[in-house]
């Protein structure tokens, strides 16, 4: 099996390219900007190629020889992106979807969008598709930290709203049982942490974790909105207070999709905490 890895920038790419490595898998590290790739986050001698899934450019070299493809769900090339997959006899697309695609109101969110087209595109083809359907990840946390080591407080616009944070490392080992197992293709697995949190939950489990109080300020969506402009187009921020609306009290789905490929039960926020604790100190 040769296989290419996309989005190889990111913790869930790199990470199944190291474990298809430790496996003996042959497999390539792609990145729109392979320039920018830390390769000592990858095992010495894995190729790295530039594959930009916007740019129908620098398809065809990065399938050449490939059989299967782990996909990040990039809308604007899709089309461009199948057909070079299977003129290269990739037979087999593993998509890096989301979970928003399953809420009522997918039509209407921003986050939601992109992935239902990759989606619609994918299942249109001939390839063989598996989809894998991540809810929060638990390394969204980060975006906390710059607040807590500053100010030891958290600014939240929905304290009560709730998550199943999953770990990227378990999004990474499904991958990889995808991949190399052929009795789990062709399916959708919505993939989620083991338990419901609120969000000032997941601050109790840092603070925990980082030894250090850390205080939840409720504050207004619009001040939210305005605190993540910098980097968080409006639409998708539209889109994540919509969901933390919708989930103030109400528990989160939790499944078992994660023990299912993997073999052991999903990892816990509390333990992705205690890893990532450094990070929440001053």
């Amino acid at each position: 099996m040769h296989t290419l890895v996309t989005g190889c920038r990111g913790r869930i790419g790199s990470t199944l390219v190291s474990l298809l490595h430790r496996d003996g898998h042959t497999v390539r590290a792609a990145s729109r900007t392979p320039g920018d790739l830390d390769t000592t986050a990858l095992p010495a001698g894995v190729p790295v190629v530039a594959c930009d899934l916007g740019d129908p450019a620098t398809f065809g070299a990065a399938l050449d020889d490939v059989d299967s493809v782990f996909l990040y769900a990039e809308p604007s090339g899709i089309d461009a992106f199948l057909a070079a997959a299977e003129s290269a006899g990739v037979g087999h697309i593993v998509l890096l979807s989301s979970s928003s695609v399953l809420a009522p109101d997918a039509q209407d969110n921003a986050i939601a969008a992109s992935h239902r087209a990759v989606e619609q595109a994918l299942t249109a083809s001939p390839l063989t598709t598996t989809l894998l359907r991540p809810g929060a990840f638990a390394s969204n946390a980060y975006q906390w930290a710059p607040s807590v080591r500053a100010h030891g407080s958290v600014d939240l616009p929905y304290p009560s709203s709730h998550a199943s944070p999953i770990d990227t490392t378990d999004i990474a080992e499904a991958a990889l049982a995808v991949l190399t197992d052929p009795r789990l293709r062709g399916s959708a697995y919505h993939l989620t942490g083991p338990e419901s949190l609120t969000a000032a939950e997941q601050v109790g489990l840092l603070a925990a974790a980082s030894g250090r109080p850390i205080t939840v300020n409720a504050v207004t969506g619009a001040a939210w909105k305005e605190s993540v402009a910098p980097f968080l187009p409006e639409p998708v921020a539209d889109s994540l207070l919509a969901y933390a609306a919708a989930s103030v009290d109400s528990p989160a789905e939790v499944t078992d999709d994660i023990e299912k490929l993997t073999g052991h039960p999903a990892r816990t926020f509390a333990a992705w905490a205690e890893e990532h604790a450094a990070a929440f100190r001053p």
